[in-house]
């Protein structure tokens, strides 16, 4: 993607809205009985309602209802999830932004508390069933080539912002074992990394 009329702007980006309904599926598949999945989200984000569009398009064209938990601060959270249990819902996607990040534990902790599982779009949700979204490291590696080239006397207008080229599906089958999940051949034939 290039910038017009921008003189000295380049780059990467981690948001990808196109990688929300890569988080729906494989939940789907590892939860085959879902009617019903939540999706965590701090909609006062900007960023938000269009990847929250993209996982309800995505729940739907798998035959599941998504159900919206807006959370905008931390002590949203707690009430996000009894909600999710009082609507029944069986598995649960999460958002990526500031508000989820720094409250990942207190996510992973809650959606075990809850028995109900979660894809999340970082491996920073440490203890999460499953992950699916940037491999930070390569995303950093691929910055250090964007300093190296205007370093190297590159101008950063001749440099296209870039999306993410490495994705990852992280699964924890310690936190699968604890919900009593079994991970379906056709998501591990897709995992990229494996947390026992």
């Amino acid at each position: 993607m290039r910038l017009s009329g921008c003189l000295n702007i380049t780059g990467l980006s981690a948001t990808v809205t196109e990688i929300y309904p890569k988080r729906v599926e494989p939940l789907k598949e590892l939860v085959p009985k879902a009617a019903r999945i939540a999706a965590l989200f701090n909609m006062s984000n900007p960023a938000i309602p269009r990847q929250w569009t993209a996982v309800e398009t995505a729940a739907r064209s798998l035959g599941v209802q998504p159900l919206l938990l807006d959370v905008r601060k931390a002590d949203d959270l707690r009430p996000a999830f009894e909600t999710a249990m009082r609507e029944r819902a069986d598995a649960l996607v999460v958002g990526l932004e500031t508000l989820t990040l720094a409250n990942a534990p207190l996510i992973v902790d809650l959606a075990a508390k809850h028995r109900l599982p979660a894809v999340y779009a970082s491996t920073e949700f440490i203890g999460g069933l499953a992950s699916y979204g940037v491999n930070y490291p390569d995303h950093y590696r691929r910055a250090a080539t964007f300093v190296d080239k205007i370093f190297k006397g590159a101008k950063p207008s001749d440099l296209p912002v870039e999306q993410p080229t490495k994705l990852e599906l992280v699964v924890n089958l310690r936190t699968a074992r604890a919900l009593g999940l079994t991970i379906p051949r056709t998501v591990m034939l897709q995992v990229d990394q494996i947390v026992e």
